[in-house]
This record gives structure tokens, C-alpha cells and sequence, in this order.
């Protein structure tokens, strides 16, 4: 008899992914994934620890879940991800109604897990790190390979030690996967339909080095050689280890976006080095300068941590500037919380939370100008859009244009959102989705494009030269 997996999944793209190993691994079980949580038999919240408020939010569901339970006793309540491994058998004693922590290096362990509840009632806490990702062949039997565009995990951990980040004390130290195992996973993907794959790391530009095998530069050529896969992205970089034969590459592969995401952070180099990042404002423009010479079309996106300790109104200024220097596409920009294990959390100078949340605004609004030039200026261009599916724009939405036809959705090879109408006969969702055809960019929004479908330049499956290879 089938029985009902609730996941809700908080965080980052990693967790996307494990989530995802989580339903193929509980697919042997007999449990099959709903979106209905009361009527579910497993609920598991797939937790993140980078930002205080990542972590109040799984707890707040974790909560909920209480009141289910005292009516559904028989449900099984299970904690998964960087909060698990962070805080391990504190979760229990804090919230009597979890019967399963289970920590990053724990998925292989989980299924054993569930049976051992199911059959004896028990509550576990695993949180051992010895399993690492480097340990993982092929993708779990059951792993769901539908879909256009999927995340496959090439490492895992971190060894840097950004003096506010958790990654090191919940991921653990990085480990690589092997490359054929990669190879494998992106294979059966490609199989499946998958046509765009994106590679997870805390840092993919260290991607081998510690096991000595290829340079992640290499590893994204032979991936470039898969029959099938339309297009490569790729998150996170560490500037500090962006190497010239992957600047290269975004020249050189023809299957590889041209976006990249580089976080910077602050645009100060005493913070810089108080946040031990192990690189300076000039080195990484200079690494911005470079990239752009090799790819000019190429989108750089970036993250910002505001108001962390010690952070003057002067480095809050240098950022700006930094900003306006680069022109990121867009970025992520997030106030600074304190995180256990992480030694800022002890640094003193802290910044208030009114000052804090003034930055932010200041930051979010420059951004918001930058952003909005870039998309203006990419208004009459024709750009390769790989469709995802159906927009999840109303026809109500204030602003938005609207046609006659089916409105659909895809991103270009910067990653931008692109929405389009496709009218008359013929079109179908099983002969649209999947393709990349050539849309018109006609009207910019604030974090999306619009455009028209150009069916006269219409090349099927694939736009050759869609990236920088053919400039």
C-alpha cells in the first residue's frame, strides 16, 4: 500500500538536490511524494543553517507539525539538512513530536532509518559525518529525472573558513565526486528529458584538487561531450579560486551558460579580511575584467552580506561603489546574523538591526537601478531561450503585456527569465518544452523579460552558439 512523503525543503540548491535523493531513496519504501500536507505519513523539513532566518522558518513548520501529530500519532516527523547537523539531539528534546534527526552525511542511512521508526516507534538522531559525497556512485535508484533542468551535487564541505559561515561545521570538509559517477548521473538524467544541468559545490572552482583528480575546468569539458545536454551552469564560486582554464572555458565550451555566480560579499577590503575571504576589491574586479574580455555577453550575479561586525558607513560605501563598478546582472543581498560555530559571532562592532536594515534598502535600491539598465538594454535583441514551461505570471499582473496564446517561460543562457506567448495551431506542451527557440525581447520588467517568439529564425531542439563559443 503506497503511503504519502511530505517534503518541505528550505535553503539552497544543495538542498534541492538532497531532497530529491530523499523521495528516491523513500521510493523503495513504498512512499510516493504529495503536496497535501495532512494527508501525509512521513513529513520531513529539509532544514538550512546559513541565516538566523532560514533556520526560524523551518522551525516555525517543524511547530505546526505538532498540532497535526496529537491528531495523527501515527505520523512520522523527520529533521534533515544543516539544522539537523548543527543542533543533532537538541532537536528532540526541544520539539517531543520529531521522531527522526538525520544530518547532511546521512541520506544513504535514511531509508534504514524510517523502517527501524515504522517498526519500532523509536526516535534516532544521526548525525555521523564519516559517509561523504565523495562516496556516492550513480544517482539513488528512484531518483526523480523529470524535468527540463535538474541540480546534480559534484562536492560537497567547504574548506575555506569565512569566519561567518557554517558550511565547514555542518557539510563538513570538502570531498569530490568522481567524475564518472558525475558522468553517469548527468547521463541517466539526459535520458529522462533533462536537457540543462547544474553543477552544486560550496566551492566548484576547487572541484579534484584534494583527490587529485581533473580540474573543474575539465570536468565541465567532458561533461560538454554528453549527447543530448543542451546547456552547463554551474554555483558556487570562491573568487579567490576562479583559475584562468575555466575563464578560458566560457570561450572554449560551447554547451557552457554564459552566467556565472560570484560572490563578493563585501566591497571593502577590511571586511574582506575580517570575513577571511582571502581576496581584495582589486583582485576580484580584475577577475570580473578578465571574465568579460573572454565572454562579453557573460551575466555575473553575486551575493552581499550587509552590516557585518566592524562594517563602517565608509565600507558600506565602498560596496556600493563596488557595485556600480561591476554592474552585477543581480544579486543576493542579506543582513548579517550571527551563526553558531561561526567565529564572527564573536567579533565585536556589531551593527544595529535599524542601521542594518538601512544599508540593505540602500543596497537593494542600487541594485534595482542596475538591474533594470541591463534588462532595458537587452529590449529588441533575439535571444536563445531554453523553455521551462508555463509562465507563472497572472494575466492579471499590473504591468505585464499580454497575448492571445498559451504564455510560456524560459530562461537565456545569462539567466534571465524570459515570458512569451506562443499563439496558434500546433503548439503543444509536448513539442514545446525542452526546445530552445529564438525569442525577441520586447519589453523589460523588474526581474523578468518579455518577448515574442521569432519562428521564422526557429532552429528546433538547439540554438548552436547560443554562448560565448561563437563570439
Amino acid at each position: 500500500m503506497s503511503k504519502l512523503l511530505y517534503i518541505n525543503t528550505f535553503g539552497c540548491q544543495m538542498n534541492v538536490y538532497d531532497s530529491e535523493r530523499i523521495e528516491g531513496s523513500l521510493k523503495k519504501l513504498g512512499y510516493t511524494v504529495t503536496s497535501l500536507l495532512e494527508s501525509a505519513d512521513l513529513v520531513i523539513a529539509n532544514t538550512c543553517a546559513i541565516r538566523a532566518k532560514a533556520e526560524q522558518k523551518a522551525f516555525s513548520f517543524l511547530g505546526r507539525l505538532a498540532k497535526i501529530k496529537r491528531k495523527k500519532p501515527e505520523l512520522i516527523v523527520g529533521v534533515g539538512g544543516c539544522v539537523a547537523q548543527q543542533q543533532g539531539r537538541e532537536i528532540l528534546r526541544r520539539m517531543p513530536h520529531v521522531d527522526l534527526v538525520f544530518g547532511t552525511h546521512a541520506l544513504g542511512r535514511l531509508s534504514s532509518a524510517v523502517q527501524k521508526i515504522e517498526k519500532n516507534r523509536c526516535r534516532i538522531v544521526d548525525i555521523d559525518m564519516s559517509e561523504t559525497v565523495a562516496d556516492e556512485k550513480a544517482a539513488p535508484a528512484g531518483l526523480p529525472a523529470e524535468g527540463i533542468a535538474k541540480f546534480v551535487t559534484i562536492m560537497q564541505g567547504c574548506d575555506n573558513y569565512c569566519s561567518y559561515c557554517v558550511v565547514p561545521h555542518v557539510r563538513g570538509r570538502e570531498a569530490s565526486r568522481h567524475p564518472d559517477d558525475i558522468l553517469n548521473e548527468i547521463k541517466m538524467l539526459v535520458d529522462g528529458g533533462v536537457k540543462e544541468v547544474t553543477l552544486l559545490g560550496q566551492n566548484v572552482n576547487s572541484y579534484g584538487i584534494k583527490e587529485g583528480l581533473c580540474s573543474f575546468a575539465g570536468l565541465l569539458s567532458m561533461i560538454n561531450r554528453v549527447n543530448g545536454l543542451s546547456r552547463i551552469r554551474f554555483t558556487t564560486s570562491h573568487p579567490k579560486d576562479l583559475s584562468d582554464d575555466l575563464i578560458e572555458a566560457f570561450g572554449d565550451l560551447e554547451k557552457l551558460c554564459r552566467h556565472i555566480h560570484l560572490p563578493v560579499q563585501s566591497g571593502s577590503n577590511r571586511v574582506l579580511k575580517r570575513m577571511n575571504r582571502k581576496y581584495t576589491r582589486e583582485a576580484y574586479m580584475q577577475k570580473v575584467r578578465r571574465l568579460r574580455a573572454r565572454c562579453p555577453q557573460i551575466a555575473i550575479t553575486s551575493d552581499i552580506i550587509v552590516g557585518f561586525p566592524g562594517e563602517t558607513t565608509t565600507d558600506a560605501e565602498d560596496t556600493l561603489d563596488l557595485m556600480r563598478r561591476v554592474r552585477f546582472d543581480s544579486l543576493f543581498a542579506f543582513n548579517y546574523s550571527d551563526r553558531p560555530s561561526a567565529p564572527s559571532r564573536k567579533f565585536s562592532g556589531k551593527v544595529a538591526a535599524h542601521e542594518k536594515n538601512k544599508r540593505l534598502q540602500r543596497v537593494l535600491a542600487a541594485q534595482a537601478v542596475i538591474t533594470a539598465d541591463i534588462h532595458a538594454g537587452m529590449v529588441g535583441k533575439t535571444e536563445p531561450v531554453l523553455i521551462e514551461g508555463y509562465s507563472k505570471l497572472q494575466e492579471t499582473e499590473k504591468g505585464k503585456p499580454t497575448g492571445g496564446g498559451r504564455q510560456w517561460s524560459g530562461r537565456t543562457s545569462c539567466n534571465k527569465i524570459v515570458n512569451f506567448d506562443i499563439d496558434g495551431p500546433g503548439r503543444t506542451t509536448g513539442d514545446v518544452i525542452g526546445r530552445t527557440v529564438p525569442i525577441k525581447i520586447e519589453k523589460a520588467l523588474s526581474h523578468s523579460l518579455w518577448g515574442t517568439w521569432c519562428r521564422d529564425a526557429d532552429t528546433g531542439p538547439t540554438t548552436k552558439g547560443e554562448n560565448c563559443y561563437a563570439a
